[in-house]
C-alpha cells in the first residue's frame, strides 16, 4: 500500500507508540479504527483517503475542510488544526493513543 500524507506528527506518534496498541497493525485486531478528534468540539472522523475511503491508517487528506489549515498547490491536506488530535474508534467509542495502547496492554495482560 502507497502510504500518502504522513506528516511529522503522524511519524513522531507512530516511532513514540512502536510495539504497543498505540498503532494500527497492533490495534486491528480488536476492531480499532484509525481515527481524528477535534479537542475542542468533541467532533470525530475516521481516518480517510482523499476519496473518502476508510484508510487502514492514520491519513490527513480525508479530514473535514474546517479542520485544514493548509493545503499544497495539488489541493493535498499539508497542516491541519493544533486541537485535532489522532487515535481510534472502537465499537464508538474515540480512544487517544495512549488508551489505545493502555487497553490492548490489558488484553494481553
Amino acid at each position: 500500500m502507497q502510504v500518502q500524507n504522513r506528516p511529522s506528527f503522524l511519524e513522531a506518534e507512530n516511532h513514540q507508540y512502536a510495539g504497543t496498541g498505540g498503532v494500527s497493525e497492533n490495534n486491528a485486531r480488536a476492531f480499532f479504527v484509525p481515527a481524528f478528534r477535534d479537542s475542542r468540539t468533541g467532533k470525530v472522523e475516521i481516518s480517510r483517503f482523499g476519496d473518502g475511503r476508510p484508510a487502514p491508517c492514520h491519513l490527513i487528506d480525508g479530514l473535514p475542510d474546517d479542520w485544514v489549515t493548509e493545503r499544497d498547490p495539488s489541493g493535498r491536506v499539508v497542516g491541519i488544526k493544533a486541537n485535532v488530535i489522532s487515535g481510534f474508534v472502537r465499537l464508538g467509542q474515540f480512544f487517544t493513543r495512549q488508551e489505545a495502547s493502555d487497553y490492548m496492554e490489558h488484553l494481553a495482560g
